[in-house]
Order: structure tokens, then C-alpha cells, then sequence
């Protein structure tokens, strides 16, 4: 089973669950029902409400049938446990399995995602070597991933990526590279970051990236780097889209090595 929070995995720090603001109007009986904050409005009157998993499961449900092209969710299942979603089923290639996990984390209210979702692929007639071989050309052919510095192997349709490269961007780019290659049903990228860059000053970029995003509100995060380069982000930010944009940020920074995101979604 594959585990999907975001970016980064941390099942310790899951966010709190969906919470919808009323603000008392004038008038007896009358009110007005808004999803945005009240903070600084004396006169608010705040209830808060836990969507229930069944109000979940169909968002999701219509999220992956109409929301996502690119995805056949007939025959994906959705469960719901307080929040956390499990996907399961069956798609034809690994593409589709990651536009549905995304999909889900588009959701408003969604804490987690469980991905049990399973490839049979189309393209069964292509073997390991088949792929192995077309692997080692896309890696190749990509201008972002360092020559000589990835290696791609492959065991039961599942591709393994290894070596070290400066910068987490090559890391990601060798992702993208195989990752939509014919018979492929799942991908582990095993490359770790060797930067060629000092550590030094690296909590000061990252926060300032942070605070000029027009993306994330970089006052509700903590940054903190030890010597070696990994970095930990701590605090709250109001989507997965902004959690995933401050997990961008700090990746960006000269000399990181490791990011562990244990930022919390605050709807």
C-alpha cells in the first residue's frame, strides 16, 4: 500500500478536518454560510462542522469522474475514514494512477490519502528488458538529468531509479523521464542529492522565498536546516497546493539536501 499526504508522507502530522464558518447576520433566523475566515470580526459567531464521510466520499467520487481527464474511475474505489481517503481498483498505466491521487488531494476536507490502487497494464507484451532499454534511452534523451549519474532498473514492470545528482529538480526529472514509458506499473526513485553547494544560509533563502511567494503565506512557516542540509518545514497553510508550493521552495534552495514537510492544512 502506498501512503500519499502530499509531497512528503507524514502520517503524525495530519491535518485537522474541515470546519465551515457561520458569521450571525442581522435579522432573526438569518445567516450567512462562508468557507473564509472570520478572524478580526468581533461580532462573528463561529459553529464549527465536520463533513461527514459520506459528503467526502462523493466529492472525491465526482472529483476522479469529472475532474480529471486522463482517468477512467470506473473502476477505482473510494473509502472514507474520517477524513483519510483509500483508493483501490485497477488502471492501465501508472500516469493514470498518479492523476488520481492528485485528484483526490484537490478535495477540499481530504487529511490523507491510502493509494492501494493497482496497474494492468495494456502493454503487457513489453518486458523487463523492453522497458529497461527504452528507460535508458529517455534518461539519455532528458537535457535536466546529469549524464552518468542515473541508473534505471527494472523487475516486474516496476522501474527502480539510483545514483546522486546535485539538485532535487534532476531527481525529479528523471521521474518524469520513465515515468510514462509503456509497461511500467510502478516507480521507485531511490536517487539521493549530493549538492554541490554550501549549506550555509539555507533557513534564510528558503523563508524568504517563502514570504515573497505569491503562493504561500510564508508567516505561518517554520523553517529549520541543520549542517548537512535537510530541512524541516513546520506549521500551517490553507491547501495541499500551498503545502506542495512551500515543499517546492525549500527543494530550491542551494545545498539541500532532504525536505520533511510537516506542514498542516488548516481549511
Amino acid at each position: 500500500m502506498d501512503c500519499w499526504s502530499g509531497p512528503q508522507a507524514d502520517p503524525g502530522h495530519l491535518p485537522p478536518p474541515l470546519t465551515e464558518t457561520t458569521e450571525q447576520a442581522p435579522g432573526p433566523g438569518r445567516c450567512d454560510v462562508s468557507g473564509s475566515s472570520t478572524r478580526g470580526n468581533e461580532n462573528a459567531v463561529t459553529h464549527t462542522t465536520q463533513r461527514t464521510d459520506a459528503e467526502l466520499k462523493t466529492a472525491v467520487t465526482e472529483e476522479l469522474a469529472w475532474g480529471t481527464p486522463g482517468v477512467n474511475s470506473t473502476h477505482i474505489g473510494v473509502a472514507v475514514n474520517h477524513g483519510t481517503i483509500t483508493l483501490s481498483g485497477q488502471v492501465d498505466s501508472y500516469p493514470e494512477k498518479r492523476l488520481a491521487e492528485h485528484a483526490v488531494l484537490r478535495v477540499r476536507g481530504v487529511t490523507a490519502v491510502a493509494e492501494e490502487i493497482t496497474v494492468h497494464t495494456r502493454w503487457g507484451d513489453a518486458t523487463d528488458t523492453d522497458i529497461a532499454h527504452e528507460a535508458g534511452q529517455a534518461l539519455d534523451r532528458s537535457v535536466s538529468v546529469p549524464d552518468g549519474l542515473v541508473t534505471a532498473t527494472v523487475h516486474n514492470h516496476i522501474v527502480t531509479l539510483a545514483g546522486q545528482v546535485p539538485w532535487h529538480y534532476q531527481r525529479e526529472a528523471a521521474e518524469q523521464a520513465v515515468r510514462h514509458l509503456k509497461g511500467v506499473t510502478n516507480l521507485l526513485n531511490l536517487i539521493t542529492i549530493r549538492p554541490t553547494a554550501s549549506a550555509a544560509g539555507i533557513k534564510t533563502a528558503i523563508t524568504a522565498a517563502l514570504v515573497r511567494s505569491a503562493q504561500t503565506d510564508g508567516r505561518n512557516t517554520t523553517v529549520t536546516a541543520d549542517p548537512a542540509g535537510a530541512v524541516t518545514l513546520e506549521g500551517s497553510v490553507h491547501s495541499w497546493s500551498e503545502r506542495a508550493d512551500a515543499e517546492h521552495a525549500a527543494w530550491s534552495a542551494p545545498g539541500v539536501t532532504d525536505v520533511t514537510n510537516r506542514l498542516r492544512i488548516q481549511y
